[in-house]
């Protein structure tokens, strides 16, 4: 092969994305505002981290409300997670879709991670937006801006602290 071709091939093998993989189970554990358990057809249990989020710790001011939401979205019912990589403690990190509750017969369309955003439950978590395509980033950073203007959730109190921080300020 010449040169040119070589470096035509690794051209296009590098413009390749990586390959994007879907996870279908049902939601049988819900940890926090941000984070699933999945059951797959093979009886195989995953850990989720729903990617573009960051939602309240346990502990703090609207950690238990997120969980439970994140619990009335997702829990019991099959998704579709789609995913590229895991995180450094080997969870999946994730898009959620799940059916919307008031259509059974409608595909899974409702994206979990976004929800939480919209209702002021999570943060878009800006710093990995370059892990979400530019339509989810858009997205995920519209809703939080229009939950911030409603005071929705979390908004409500004058100065929410971002998970990453309170997570810092508990380590210290």
């Amino acid at each position: 092969m010449q040169a040119g071709h070589l470096v035509f091939a690794f051209l296009l093998l590098a413009s390749i994305p990586a390959r994007a993989e879907t996870l279908v189970g049902t939601v049988v554990g819900v940890a926090d505002g941000d984070t699933v358990t999945v059951l797959d057809a093979d009886h195989q249990q995953h850990k989720i981290r729903i990617g573009g989020i960051d939602s309240p710790e346990r502990a703090q001011p609207y950690g238990q409300r997120s969980k439970q939401s994140m619990s009335a979205l997702v829990f019991g019912k099959e998704v579709d997670v789609h995913w590229e990589k895991r995180d450094r403690y080997r969870r999946i990190v994730g898009k959620v879709m799940v059916q919307p509750s008031d259509c059974p017969t409608c595909p899974k369309t409702l994206d979990a991670g976004l929800a939480q955003v919209t209702m002021g439950l999570a943060w878009w978590y800006e710093k990995y937006a370059k892990d979400q395509s530019a339509e989810d980033a858009g997205r995920y950073e519209f809703a939080e801006h229009e939950a911030r203007a409603k005071r929705a959730g979390l908004w409500a109190d004058a100065s929410p602290i971002p998970p990453w921080d309170w997570r810092k300020a508990q380590r210290r």
